[in-house]
């Protein structure tokens, strides 16, 4: 089921399960999110890759699930002209550190299209239910690298 395209902001968006996608500049968060509206999900992008306080993507969006988009340096710099060094990458991924030892799905993004990205998603969604999924519950459904 979609929502309506010029819908307004929560319109036709599945009740459950409330995303949050989290990731390193240029990973693909913001793609991935519009997508999953798109689909009918309710999903947002985090900047949790900006912010020193380690769970902020926990309190921002107290999602019932986690996803980690992953890509590497060179993967960033390719996809967007970034100005910025290794170390500050580096950085980042430190900054990621308590949100990809808590996510749900982890999709790394190198090699994929956004559209396999999309997929993938959706495919390891189908396996996350309400009555499945305890509250406290971890990490469980990790999306294997391509």
């Amino acid at each position: 089921m979609r929502g309506p395209a010029a819908a307004p902001a929560g319109a036709g968006l599945r009740a459950w399960p409330k995303i949050a996608i989290v990731g390193p500049c240029a990973s693909g968060k913001t793609t991935l999110a519009t997508r999953l509206q798109r689909e009918g999900y309710s999903a947002r992008q985090i900047v949790q890759e900006h912010s020193y306080v380690a769970d902020m993507w926990k309190v921002l969006s107290m999602p019932d699930l986690l996803i980690f988009l992953d890509a590497s340096f060179a993967t960033c710099n390719r996809r967007k002209a970034l100005n910025w060094l290794e170390n500050e990458y580096l950085e980042q991924r430190r900054r990621l550190r308590h949100a990809k030892e808590h996510c749900d799905l982890y999709v790394e993004t190198d090699a994929l299209t956004p559209e396999q990205v999309l997929q993938a998603v959706l495919q390891a969604l189908q396996a996350f239910s309400p009555a499945a999924r305890p509250p406290s519950a971890g990490p469980t459904h990790p999306i294997p690298e391509s």
